[in-house]
């Protein structure tokens, strides 16, 4: 019985080890990163995953119109939002 326990012990210790290492952290950034899209809101400058710097000129549900540096207004969904640089004053 104890050998069988002693056994099983580093296979528990390696999968604890791997959660708190690998799991843990990626569950915490995504839930970040879905916080920051759920709190998108007009004026905050962005950078897209494609790496396009804009300004949000209006958002909707599940997408966003960003406004690029020439005036130019394209749009996105929310999930394309990488991060927040700055945040809109109002």
């Amino acid at each position: 019985m104890n050998a069988a326990i002693a056994n099983l012990l580093p296979i528990v210790l390696f999968f604890v080890l791997f959660y708190f290492l690998l799991i843990r952290p990626q569950q915490k950034r995504q839930r970040a990163i879905q916080q920051m899209q759920a709190n998108l809101k007009k004026g905050d400058k962005i950078i897209t995953i494609g790496g396009l710097h804009g300004i949000i000129d209006s958002v909707d549900e599940d997408k966003i119109i960003v406004r690029a540096g020439d005036g130019t207004r394209l749009t996105f969904d929310r999930s394309a939002v990488r991060e927040v640089v700055a945040e809109s004053k109002a």
